[in-house]
């Protein structure tokens, strides 16, 4: 009991001591922003338990019951820190904010990691569906990943024996990172076979890919504004100026957000000396104005800005920053995310931390886009397949000859999109419908029946996403986007 009634002072102290810094960001989408270093003065103006109505007794009393009157008190392990983490999570969940959460240890963590895109681990990205397929999408340069084979549109089965079909993203993350030099051993499914393939986990780190696509032409895809985001388009940069590139395509679609330093070292190759790109409005009515630092690099016009519905925060921010900015921007994509307040973060002496928003941004023009998001000055979709959700189907799941259902339906959009001869996607099963399926198996090489089944249906996927990452002609935005570039 002493104990127990120790610990609670403990943490109600540690609550209320933290460290004295803040970290001050745009928070996008599930893990993005803005963020910088700044000392906070009035901690207790932050995190003070109300006495108002006795609700600080209040909470010893419910935390004592919990803690040792509770049934199942005595079978959770460290049950006090579970419910002051619930306690501080309940605090923090508001209908008006989603943007506002406490964060234990292991959530800041990969909370940082997924913004400097540096951690430990086999370097790929994967899309997660709710049904519990995971598809590797994309492969980073020099990684575990790439010399060992792996290969975009393989599926992640399994780590280390464990089968991950039923674990969600950040699950899989907790498997499949680890310390560097270790190994891990993933089985991926191709082509309705198992591959099992032991990588060791090393450092990886990339914010930026480059490349020239066309000409004078130059590509830029920022994943998300990062510690070395800045570095890495300057770099990028002035390679494109001793290539004689002079035209830019910026893709910024599912950017999520980053480092407010990331975003201010960005701007500051684009935009001249001085010149405000942000504007950090309080509840107080105060404001900020966020300036260029200098370091220009001319040479670089004119410019298209690839967006989409996961562009946000702080890639929406440099959105407006540049087309407001400059005259030879172009948006093109659809329309964003629309994230425009800003979060402090306060992190505690354990690690965990609390993000709270306090105020919010606009463009230099006082434009706000919260809720609303950026609409680009040409609007282009995506084909369907590429956007809507997967359909996983069970083990013992299948789709015959003059079935009906929604998974014969997108097997149908899937095999057109494909380029397979299909003259229907409304469902049904039919004739052709089979032929078009036999033809996909007989060329993928399936050990299958010419049905829908699990093993059909992951290989079409895979395929889709093969063909979306590998086909530039399937990407309607890009293609797009270097078409502006030559008409001006």
């Amino acid at each position: 009991m002493q104990k127990k009634e120790d610990r609670q002072k403990r943490w109600l102290h540690h609550c209320r001591s933290g460290m004295l810094f803040i970290l001050v960001f745009f928070l996008g989408m599930a893990f993005g922003g803005i963020l910088h270093i700044s000392f906070i003065s009035r901690l207790g103006e932050i995190w003070n338990l109300s006495k108002k109505g006795n609700t600080s007794e209040k909470y010893q009393e419910v935390m004592r019951i919990m803690s040792n009157d509770w049934f199942f008190a005595a079978q959770i392990p460290a049950v006090g820190q579970r419910l002051s983490d619930q306690a501080l999570t309940g605090m923090t969940t508001n209908a008006e904010d989603a943007h506002t959460a406490y964060m234990t240890e292991e959530e800041i963590q990969q909370f940082t990691q997924s913004i400097n895109r540096n951690f430990v681990g086999i370097g790929v990205q994967y899309r997660s569906s709710d049904d519990g397929l995971h598809i590797i999408t994309a492969i980073m340069p020099d990684s575990p990943a790439e010399k060992a084979g792996v290969q975009v549109g393989d599926i992640i089965h399994a780590v280390d024996g464990k089968v991950v079909d039923a674990l969600n993203a950040q699950e899989i993350r907790s498997l499949v990172q680890g310390e560097e030099g270790t190994t891990v051993t993933i089985d991926f499914l191709r082509e309705g076979k198992t591959l099992t393939l032991k990588l060791t986990r090393a450092e990886v780190s990339s914010t930026v890919e480059s490349n020239v696509c066309q000409e004078d032409i130059g590509y830029l895809h920022i994943l998300q504004f990062g510690n070395t985001t800045a570095a890495e388009v300057r770099k990028a940069l002035e390679a494109f100026q001793k290539q004689g590139v002079n035209k830019l395509l910026i893709d910024l679609r599912d950017d999520g957000g980053g480092y407010l330093e990331a975003l201010q070292g960005v701007v500051d190759c684009f935009l001249p000396k001085d010149q405000v790109f942000l504007v950090r409005t309080y509840s107080d009515g105060s404001s900020t104005k966020m300036k260029t630092t200098g370091g220009r690099i001319d040479g670089i016009g004119p410019i298209v800005l690839l967006v989409n519905g996961n562009t946000a925060s702080a890639a929406e921010a440099f959105t407006l920053a540049m087309k407001e900015g400059r005259k030879d921007v172009t948006i093109v994509g659809e329309t964003t995310y629309g994230k425009g307040t800003v979060q402090v973060t306060k992190y505690f002496d354990d690690g965990s931390a609390i993000k709270y928003t306090n105020s919010k941004w606009t463009s230099p023009h006082g434009v706000w886009i919260n809720g609303t998001g950026i609409t680009p000055d040409e609007e282009v979709q995506l084909a369907d397949v590429l956007n809507m959700p997967y359909t996983v189907l069970k083990e013992d799941e299948s789709y015959a000859l003059d079935s009906v259902g929604s998974p014969v339906a997108q097997m149908q959009q899937f095999l057109q999109f494909l380029g397979y001869d299909i003259d229907r996607t409304d469902g049904y099963f039919d004739v052709s419908t089979q032929e078009a399926l036999a033809h996909f198996i007989t060329e993928r090489k399936l050990d299958t029946k010419e049905v829908l089944n699990k093993k059909t249906m992951d290989a079409l996927i895979a395929e889709v996403i093969r063909r979306w990452t590998g086909d530039e002609s399937v990407d309607t935005q890009k293609r797009r986007g270097i078409e502006v570039l030559h008409e001006q």
